[in-house]
C-alpha cells in the first residue's frame, strides 16, 4: 500500500526531523481547560486575553435594546437639551437601520423600540433636576469646610 504525503505533511515531518518542535513552551504538559465543564471555556479565555467583553458578541439589536433600557440615566451627563436630542435621534436612526436589515431564520425578528424624543427629554430634565437638588442638599462636613478654606499650598503640607 502506497502512502501519499501532502506538501503540508511533508513540511511538518521535515521540521520534526530538524527538531524545530523540540523545547517549545508547554511541551509535555497537559492542555489546560479540558476538564472545564463549560464547552465555551476557550472562547471566554480568548476574549479575556484580548480584552474583549461578552457584550461585543451580542447581535446589534440586543445592543440597541440594552441602550434603550439605560435611558434616561445614561443621558444624565449630557449637558444640553440639544445634545440629548442628538443622542436620541442617532439612536432612533440606528434602530431604523437595524429594522431594514433582512431577517433570517424562523420566527419573527426581534426589534428594538424607538424613543419618543420629546418624552425622553422631559424625563432627562426631571432626572437632572433631581440630581441637582440632591447635590445642593449635601452640605460639606466641618472637616471638609475647613479643608476647603485652606490655602492651596497647605494641601501639600497637610499640617
Amino acid at each position: 500500500m502506497t502512502f501519499h504525503e501532502s506538501w503540508v505533511e511533508k513540511q511538518i515531518r521535515e521540521a520534526q526531523e530538524r527538531g524545530e518542535f523540540d523545547d517549545l513552551p508547554g511541551s509535555g504538559q497537559p492542555l489546560r481547560g479540558l476538564d472545564d465543564p463549560d464547552p465555551n471555556w476557550w472562547v471566554k479565555k480568548m476574549m479575556a486575553r484580548e480584552g474583549l467583553s461578552m457584550s461585543d458578541a451580542l447581535p446589534p439589536v440586543m445592543l440597541l435594546r440594552r441602550e434603550y433600557a439605560s435611558f434616561p440615566e445614561s443621558l444624565a451627563d449630557v449637558r444640553s437639551e440639544e445634545g440629548v436630542r442628538e443622542v436620541l435621534r442617532d439612536y432612533n436612526a440606528r434602530v431604523l437601520d437595524d429594522r431594514r436589515r433582512p431577517a433570517f431564520g424562523r420566527g419573527s425578528p426581534v426589534w428594538a423600540p424607538t424613543v419618543d424624543v420629546d418624552e425622553m427629554v422631559g424625563r432627562w430634565r426631571t432626572l437632572r433636576a433631581v440630581r441637582a437638588e440632591a447635590a445642593e442638599d449635601r452640605m460639606p462636613s466641618a472637616d471638609e469646610a475647613t479643608e476647603l478654606r485652606r490655602p492651596w499650598w497647605r494641601f501639600w503640607a497637610r499640617g
